[in-house]
């Protein structure tokens, strides 16, 4: 699987912990940078990473920034772009299984390599659910997004 990787200065630190664990997964990391501790802003490195989910490019993403809470939010600002933080094992298989994640927001500064690596591989082995009652609340969470898109 493709997978888009960014982060701004204060992911960086971690991020080369990323690339290693996909590829040592079998994926294909995409690298939108940065590639320094030198300061950037986080929006436009999740924009770029959302932008290849939506764009095709990629089917997931892994963005990073110091809490994880500014690519969090910075992603979910992209129509089709499901982005959730994720400091543990189960909400980053749950949220691909349950609720069709596509974006994993991880804060560089409040995990460590190996928990990282940990969650990495819980998201990247889950797989949607198809079963009725998780499809029919991920289609009323595509509901509101659109709702809100058309005002």
């Amino acid at each position: 699987m493709k997978v888009a990787v960014a982060s701004d200065h204060a992911g960086f630190p971690l991020k080369d912990t990323v690339v290693n664990t996909l590829i040592a997964l079998g994926h294909t990391p995409v690298d939108f940078g940065t590639n320094s501790t030198e300061s950037v802003d986080y929006p436009d490195f999740a924009n770029k990473a959302g932008m290849a989910i939506v764009d095709g490019e990629v089917e997931r993403a892994i963005t990073l920034c110091g809490s994880g809470v500014g690519v969090c939010i910075a992603g979910n600002k992209i129509p089709g772009v499901y982005a959730c933080l994720c400091h543990d094992t189960y909400t980053a298989s749950q949220g691909v299984e349950h609720d069709h994640m596509n974006m994993l927001c991880l804060g560089a500064r409040v995990i460590g390599q190996e928990l990282a690596i940990r969650i990495i591989e819980a998201f990247m082995s889950a797989v949607p659910s198809t079963e009725p009652r998780h499809l029919r609340r991920v289609e009323k969470t595509n509901a509101i997004e659109k709702s809100h898109l058309q005002e």
